[in-house]
């Protein structure tokens, strides 16, 4: 596995077909998160599909099912039905809106999938977006920086089993306890922005990025480091995952139109057309906005270039698609969601087994 040339700072670096391990001035040894491959969940909204993927991801060698939480089903109801299904799949959530929980209801739940899945779950949190607090659950998304980080000092803490004791900005607690668990659940942190970037990696446990162009993911990487540095961390220590819109596919026309009807509507959210504008698409993003302020939608999907589509998508061929995940583990992600682009059946299954360990040794 290569690893970016910056990650190597001061010291020397071993190679071999499993790891790689970095001898810094500093720290010593230490051992980078291993590349591991994802599913995304659910599939859909009918839990008998999801059970079947789950099996499905497990028999083929996959690491890790990573849950989103945007609507039905629940996602952290829908990560304890699967503990069944799943004996050595790590799970994870990506992401729980940090508006729509209190930190008491995220710790109890945690505790509970924590006993579930010993050693085997990831707590995600994330300010999600404005359609999805404003809109959907009439939640003001206000100070997203100061409440996901407040949350997570919050919940950590009652992981912990500590008391409560807490009178913060925008949240505050008084004698809640729980009992701790025997192994932690750690908290990862999704970020697109600088600002929100370094937090996630000073405070969290590990960060979660998403829906990034490509020239984007360099600087954001170099972000996580200097938040994991200013928090004394080994930034090559650090976990980031990343969730990808993927298919495996000859009909590459048909793939980037359907992208671009999906998405761009997605980048008309205040969250995703700020990151867009940061990313280096100002203009794109402007388009987008206006479009979508006027209500043309053939303005907004026209701002989403068929080129820009395949900067943030993975289209192609099977082995296309494995080099753009192998770039990304080069530049700095560790665990890769692999979301395929299509409901259908037959789609949703060749664009999984083009990254299963005998097709993408990792």
């Amino acid at each position: 596995m290569a690893w970016p040339e910056r990650a190597r700072y001061d010291g020397v670096m071993v190679a071999d077909r499993e790891a790689v391990v970095v001898l810094l001035p500093n720290w010593g040894i230490c051992m980078p998160p291993r590349q591991r491959i994802a599913v995304t969940l659910p599939a859909g909204t009918s839990l008998p599909d999801t059970i079947e993927l789950v099996k499905w991801v497990e028999e083929n060698g996959y690491d890790d099912g990573w849950m989103s939480d945007a609507g039905p089903p629940d996602g952290l109801t829908m990560m304890a039905a699967l503990a069944p299904h799943a004996p050595t799949l790590r799970m994870g959530i990506a992401v729980v809106p940090v508006y729509s929980r209190t930190p008491a209801v995220l710790a109890a739940t945690a505790n509970t999938l924590g006993q579930l899945m010993p050693g085997r779950v990831i707590l995600g949190l994330g300010a999600s977006s404005h359609t999805i607090m404003d809109q959907w659950h009439g939640v003001p998304l206000k100070k997203p920086l100061t409440r996901v980080k407040e949350t997570t000092i919050m919940v950590r803490s009652m992981l912990a089993g500590e008391k409560s004791d807490f009178d913060l900005s925008t949240l505050h607690s008084k004698g809640y306890r729980q009992p701790p668990l025997e192994q932690e659940v750690p908290i990862y942190l999704a970020a697109l922005r600088p600002k929100m970037i370094e937090m996630a990696a000073e405070v969290g446990d590990g960060v979660i990025l998403n829906m990034w162009p490509k020239k984007a993911l360099p600087k954001m990487i170099e972000h996580v480091h200097a938040g994991a540095a200013r928090a004394g961390k080994d930034p090559l220590e650090v976990e980031v995952v990343n969730r990808y819109l993927v298919l495996v596919t000859d009909d590459r026309e048909a793939a980037v139109e359907a992208f671009r009807v999906r998405m761009a509507p997605y980048y008309a959210t205040p969250v995703y057309n700020d990151f867009l504008a940061w990313a280096g698409y100002e203009d794109v993003a402007a388009t987008i906005a206006e479009g979508w302020a006027a209500r043309d939608r053939e303005k907004t999907m026209g701002a989403l270039s068929p080129e820009l589509a395949h900067e943030i998508a993975i289209i192609g061929t099977a082995e296309e698609c494995r080099e753009r995940i192998r770039w990304a583990g080069e530049t700095g992600i560790h665990t890769h969601i692999i979301t395929p682009m299509s409901t259908d059946r037959e789609d949703v299954y060749r664009t999984l087994e083009a990254f299963t360990p005998e097709n993408f040794p990792r």
